[in-house]
Parts: C-alpha cells; sequence; structure tokens
C-alpha cells in the first residue's frame, strides 16, 4: 500500500528531477519564420523547423498555432494534429522514430552528388546501365 510519505517522496525527487532538466515554459508557433519556438526554463529558446519533426512535417500553420505542454513541461502536444514531442528529445537532436529519422538521412545520402556516385554511374553506363528489374 502506497503511503502519504511515499507520495511526498516521490513529488520531492519529481520536483528535482524538473528543477535539474530543461523544461518547456512556453510555446507558440512564429508564422513569420515557420518555427515552433519553445521558451526553457533554462533560459535557452529552440527555433524548430515544422517539416524536420515527425507529425508536424506535414502540418498547416492553423494546425502549429495550438499547443499545450504537459504539466512536468517535458512534452509539446499538438491536439488538432494530435501530435506529441518530447523535449529531452529535441535536445538530442531526435525528431522522430528511428525508423523515419533514418529514411530522412537515406533520402539525403541518395540526393548527394559526389565523384565517386558519378563515377559508379558512368561505370555502370559502360556496362550497359542498370539490370532491368525481372518480373517476377
Amino acid at each position: 500500500m502506497i503511503t502519504d510519505a511515499d507520495v511526498q517522496a516521490a513529488e520531492m525527487r519529481m520536483t528535482e528531477k524538473l528543477n535539474s532538466t530543461p523544461h518547456a515554459i512556453a510555446a507558440r508557433y512564429d508564422r513569420r519564420v515557420s518555427r515552433i519556438v519553445v521558451s526553457l526554463n533554462t533560459g535557452l529558446e529552440l527555433a524548430i523547423p515544422p517539416h524536420i519533426v515527425e507529425g508536424l512535417n506535414h502540418a498547416r500553420p492553423a494546425e502549429l498555432a495550438e499547443i499545450e505542454i504537459s504539466p512536468t513541461g517535458l512534452g509539446l502536444h499538438f491536439p488538432t494534429l494530435d501530435a506529441d514531442l518530447y523535449i529531452p528529445s529535441l535536445l538530442e537532436g531526435l525528431f522522430g522514430s528511428s525508423h523515419w529519422m533514418a529514411a530522412g538521412l537515406g533520402k539525403l545520402g541518395g540526393s548527394s552528388r559526389s565523384e565517386a556516385k558519378a563515377a559508379a554511374s558512368r561505370s555502370n553506363g559502360k556496362l550497359g546501365g542498370r539490370p532491368r528489374k525481372t518480373a517476377s
């Protein structure tokens, strides 16, 4: 059975955790620069472009305008999108699931131009080009 002392101890631990962890105290969408601006208790402000965040990447400005901060300040909720962001993950540069992040990085790598890619393309061209896919 949980006692009042247990609850009080848990509340103390949570207060200590919040005081030592950056958390949101304000959040808004700035249409002028197309950024979600999050003010943290440390004085730091994050300006995040929504197109790099999973769940927000196709959102319209009106959908980004309504932002709720979780009671702990560690999360942001966008009710019209049913999307949530975790502040510690944003600070670590994680803007989505590992699968979503990998897909974005792969897209960037595939679109890059380098001498090595050009040489490989020329080499494949000498051999008749990319092999055709066989029907299965």
